[in-house]
């Protein structure tokens, strides 16, 4: 059963069809969501008009797990998560970079970095960014980055640390989704994942983020950001490294000070 942010974007563009054309997949593609993949909410909100609270109100807004508003702290926690995701789950296509262009910081290094990502989005560069990303994450075989967990810890893939993540998502009821296609410890679902838990209300949320942080994230994600800082070849994904290597030491800092 669709849930009703996807069931919403079907309605406002007139079909399954109309809204797989629009995306540019093909409509079986679409036809399969159970909800709209973080990765395409940025591009649904432009085409439809319709908010991405609305559209999936558990990464964006209020939902019934998440009936408190956030603090702006924990708020800008969230949204630097989801960024980090959309932007490593595919190529940024125009309507994303447009998005991140319009970002602002303010003078601390954070806000540098953010300014530094937003200067670097412009949705004239799609192909180049294509290519980056093909070449970082695809490649003729392999790309030259593996942002999984089970890479970085052990040498393999769908190794120890990717059965112990799904353990500890299965306690927490988080369910993955049909349409993924890819392992649960690729950063960009980590970056969902804990966007996810800062905007939810379960019991001992502060000591499932710091868990899920401290054991599934930290041991390998400021390498790989570092890796991606430096093997990137457009400024738009050496900004993502910079940012999210960043990123990385302020959330260490912040749970072992919690």
């Amino acid at each position: 059963m669709r849930d009703p942010g996807l069931q919403s974007a079907i309605e406002t563009v007139g079909g399954i069809s109309a809204l797989a054309r629009a995306l540019g997949l093909a409509q079986p593609s679409v036809s399969a969501w159970q909800r709209i993949p973080a990765d395409r909410v940025v591009s649904i909100e432009t085409i439809t008009g319709l908010s991405r609270t609305v559209l999936r109100p558990d990464l964006f807004g209020t939902s019934p797990e998440s009936p408190i508003a956030l603090e702006p702290i924990e708020a800008m926690r969230a949204d630097l998560y989801t960024l980090l995701a959309l932007t490593l789950a595919k190529a940024p296509d125009a309507p994303l970079l447009a998005m991140v262009h319009k970002m602002t910081g303010d003078a601390s290094p954070l806000g540098l970095a953010l300014q530094q990502l937003a200067a670097a989005s412009r949705p004239e560069a799609v192909q180049a960014l294509e290519r980056d990303y093909f070449n970082l994450f695809i490649g003729l075989g392999r790309g030259e980055l593996l942002p999984y967990a089970s890479f970085y810890l052990t040498g393999f893939l769908h190794e120890r640390p990717l059965a112990s993540l799904r353990d500890d998502l299965r306690r927490l009821g988080l369910e993955r989704s049909g349409t993924m296609s890819e392992p649960e410890d690729h950063m960009a679902i980590l970056c969902e994942v804990m966007a996810t838990l800062i905007r939810s209300e379960i019991a001992g949320n502060l000591l499932e983020q710091a868990h899920l942080f401290d054991r599934h994230i930290k041991p390998w994600g400021s390498r790989f950001f570092a890796d991606l800082e430096h093997s990137a070849k457009t400024d738009f994904y050496k900004r993502v490294g910079a940012l999210g290597l960043l990123w990385m030491d302020i959330e260490e800092e912040a749970f072992a000070l919690a």
